[in-house]
């Protein structure tokens, strides 16, 4: 199972910088599109790690694993990055299924725009994190994704944005390595359903209030 995730701080330049750590005791089937651990396989460990908007390290995988490293997280892992204060993470569960967001709308833009968002724009990314009680098949985690993608987008057209996301959103879906899989993932399967409440609860909430960034609390 997924451990609820812990709050912690790096040093970094100075500042002390907030992540969130969530820990599994044992290896979980993990899908996702993070910068460091993303694709299918095994994974023991989640971080989503706030960084200052003016972040331009062109290795964030390697990044992640350095942090991954001093917080003494062995093995395969996940890493995500996002310009938001994690300690504002919003958690919703339903049925079994948990799902931790953290919501940065600052970049609404259409999947399907004409043209890419001008870079002036302020970065924006929506970091979801769900846990899913039951072994999932490999065709049903890649449906998780895409019904944790509709859920949030809906929640994004519900708090008025005309948007599906913003450019940097990354999605990670865990589930247990053993058991009988479940063949769907879907918004209207076993699992699926209750995923998508999950997720839409909590990026709608994550996004209601006026989210800044951390390191514009600090004037960096």
């Amino acid at each position: 199972m997924l451990c609820a995730p812990i709050l912690t701080t790096r040093s970094e330049t100075g500042w002390d910088i907030p992540l969130l750590v969530w820990r599994s005791e044992a290896p979980l089937l993990a899908v996702g599109s993070a910068p460091l651990g993303g694709g299918i396989g095994l994974r023991r460990w989640v971080v989503n790690a706030t960084v200052p908007m003016s972040y331009g390290r062109d290795d964030p995988a390697a990044h992640l694993a350095e942090m991954a490293r001093d917080l003494g997280l062995d093995g395969p892992g996940v890493g995500l990055l996002t310009g938001v204060d994690v300690a504002e993470v919003v958690h919703r569960a339903d049925s079994g299924v948990r799902a931790w967001a953290t919501v940065g709308l600052g970049t609404p833009v259409w999947a399907a725009a004409p043209a890419p968002a001008p870079a002036a724009q302020r970065v924006g990314t929506v970091n979801i994190v769900v846990y899913v009680p039951a072994r999932l098949g490999e065709a049903a985690l890649v449906n998780a994704v895409a019904t944790a993608t509709e859920a949030k987008a809906q929640a994004i057209w519900e708090l008025g944005l005309p948007a599906t996301g913003t450019p940097t959103d990354a999605v990670t879906v865990l589930c247990p390595a053993d058991g009988d899989p479940a063949p769907y993932g879907g918004p209207r399967s076993t699992w699926g359903a209750p995923l998508a409440r999950a997720v839409h609860a909590a990026v709608r909430a994550g996004g209601a209030g006026t989210v800044v960034p951390w390191s514009d609390r600090r004037g960096l």
